[in-house]
């Protein structure tokens, strides 16, 4: 693609002398660059490749965009080009050289600390209903018109669920190739504070919530909020949960179309009223808007079903597609692998198990809720860890929340990556204070195993933190990692020492 046209989507001067110039490539890695590449130089946390320019020449780089402000070294005479931001500008020049995907298709954005998954999978349930073609980013890879999409990134160490824009905007363009109509993206603040949704217009940007997570990047609440808003400055239409703290930040920045909903204030624009739980079966309740009253059945179980789904209805509604669409689409619609999924244990189990991939707080809290609503009964076993080199602040917050609503708690590891995973625990347990119902077995194999070996009738055994991950990060390096083959071998076990 000539440089000039690249220089131009990403408001950067192109020189004259440069003008008529090929790129070959675009890297952002001094490793990865080849002959006629545009080298961008990008300065990281841990990282600056302003300090890379020489490697990269020496690699075949024609040309380097550098941040204004940043010190850089470049042999003499070696054209820079300047950039006020270059990782906004890197954005702008991938969907640039991917033949600009952003254009193509309509993008529907769905930012919050928890739910995005949730609420991606049942409104594209619902467009598919509708016959759109649909694409799907997120945190359990990425589709295109329901086909698996493969990126390097999910054989990094580095779990993000929005992919950098190296990979993000010709997946874009895969997509765009297969004729899809609407992309459905779960908007991290990473995502959104490092500019990769830059050239991005958003048809739909949902808010779900905000509760402490991703402190140990933003450092504070406040500016974890403000990370969110820049998805609702560029959207057509913001859908805003009320019930979340934060709701105001986000209508304040919208700058198009806001509608809410809530199941509490009645100043929403939608309400869900006569809120039913059908346990195994799912939810169901009234959404009463100015001129509509649509009675919804969700066939996901949990209370957080009710305002999962009905901001998708909404969304789904004020873009204009039917009623019944989003009835039959949210009453047929399964759950996500790794969200409230109960394993299948056969006939002969006397307790359940279930996945989830409550991490934070909040998310922990209402699965713990959610079971005590499905299993009022029963024990209700928890076995969780929390992550290492992340937000460290949530780990007593989170082994509090375990004792509270759990009836046995296993506190285990949970991808430590670099940190020992026994100081973890340690930081959880200085949140409890019930040590006769927590144990403690670092190995979250062993965790898993001793929970469902001493399962009693009636348990059920709640596995959170890993929900879709097949994966374990320690300091050893990354590793297969598969909580549904460890729970089926357990239960042969299990099923083995009752027959001796």
């Amino acid at each position: 693609m000539k440089l000039e046209l690249l220089c131009a989507a990403a408001n950067i001067r192109c020189p004259e002398t440069a003008i008529g110039s090929e790129v070959s490539a675009i890297c952002t890695d001094s490793r990865t660059v080849t002959e006629n590449s545009l080298f961008v130089c990008i300065k990281g946390l841990h990282n600056d490749s302003h300090a890379c320019i020489s490697e990269a020449v020496a690699r075949g780089a024609r040309w380097a965009v550098v941040e204004k402000g940043c010190a850089f070294c470049a042999p003499q005479g070696f054209p820079v080009l300047v950039a006020e931001n270059t990782r906004r500008a890197c954005a702008l020049l991938y969907d640039a050289f991917s033949d600009f995907p952003s254009r193509k298709m309509k993008f529907i954005g769905v930012t919050g600390t928890n739910g995005k998954t949730s609420v991606t999978h049942l409104i594209r349930a619902i467009l598919e209903t509708s016959l759109c073609k649909c694409g799907i980013i997120g945190t359990v890879g990425c589709r295109s018109d329901g086909k698996p999409l493969e990126y390097r990134m999910a054989n990094r160490l580095a779990n993000m669920t929005t992919p950098d824009p190296s990979e993000l905007y010709p997946i874009l363009a895969k997509m765009a190739d297969d004729g899809v109509e609407y992309v459905l993206m779960e908007a991290t603040s990473h995502a959104l504070a490092l500019g990769k949704l830059e050239p991005i217009a958003f048809e739909a940007a949902i808010f779900t919530n905000l509760t402490p997570d991703h402190l140990d990047f933003h450092g504070t609440m406040e500016e974890y909020a403000k990370a969110k808003t820049e998805l609702f400055r560029k959207s057509k239409l913001s859908v805003i949960n009320l019930d979340s703290p934060f709701a105001d930040d986000m209508i304040h920045a919208a700058t198009g179309r806001v509608v809410t909903c809530s199941q509490t204030y009645q100043k929403a624009d939608y309400l869900a009223e006569e809120i039913a739980d059908l346990g195994q079966n799912g939810v169901s309740y009234r959404l009463v808007g100015k001129h509509s009253r649509l009675l919804i059945q969700c066939g996901i179980p949990g209370g957080f079903s009710v305002t999962n789904s009905m901001q998708a209805a909404v969304c789904a509604k004020e873009l204009g597609f039917g009623a019944a669409a989003i009835k039959d689409a949210l009453a047929s619609v399964g759950g996500v692998k790794g969200r409230m999924e109960r394993l299948k244990l056969g006939p002969s189990a006397d307790f359940s198990v279930i996945i989830d991939y409550a991490h934070t707080p909040d998310a922990l809290e209402k699965l713990l809720k959610t079971a005590k609503e499905i299993n009022p009964k029963g024990r209700n076993v928890l076995v969780f860890g929390c992550g290492g080199d992340r937000d460290r602040s949530k780990r007593p917050m989170m082994g509090a929340i375990a004792e509270k609503y759990a009836d046995v708690v296993i506190v285990t590891s949970d991808n430590s990556r670099s940190e020992d995973p026994n100081a973890i625990i340690r930081e959880i347990l200085g949140g409890m204070n019930r040590p006769e119902i927590v144990s403690v077995i670092p190995d979250r194999k062993t965790a898993i195993e001793a929970a469902v070996l001493s399962a009693k009738t009636g348990d059920l055994i709640l596995l959170a933190g890993k929900g879709h991950e097949e994966y374990e990060i320690s300091g050893e390096g990354r590793k297969p990692f598969h909580e549904r083959e460890i729970v089926a071998e357990a239960l042969v076990r299990r099923e083995r020492g009752k027959r001796q």
